[in-house]
C-alpha cells in the first residue's frame, strides 16, 4: 500500500512545489477564503472553509480562481 502524504501543486506561474497534506490544506484554504462568493458548484452546500478543502482534495485537481488563475494539484507516492 501507499501513502498519500505528498503532493505536486502548480500555481499559474507554473512553478511546481512539493508539499505534505496539511501546507496542501493551508494553500487550498487561503484560496477559498476569497472565494466564498463564487465558489464551484460542488462546494457551495459545504458550510465551512476546512469542508470545503476535504472535498477538493478527495474529488479535484484543480480549482479555477478566476482572476488568480487556475490551480493544480497531484499526489506523489513516494513510499511504500
Amino acid at each position: 500500500m501507499y501513502y498519500e502524504d505528498t503532493y505536486v501543486v502548480l500555481p499559474p506561474d507554473m512553478q511546481e512545489k512539493f508539499v505534505t497534506q496539511p501546507e496542501l490544506e493551508e494553500i487550498l484554504h487561503d484560496l477559498l477564503v476569497d472565494m466564498q462568493d463564487e465558489l464551484p458548484r460542488d462546494l457551495q452546500n459545504l458550510k465551512t472553509i476546512p469542508e470545503q478543502v476535504q472535498r477538493l482534495i478527495k474529488t479535484v485537481c484543480d480549482l479555477d480562481c478566476g482572476d488568480r488563475g487556475t490551480w493544480q494539484w497531484y499526489v506523489v507516492r513516494l513510499d511504500k
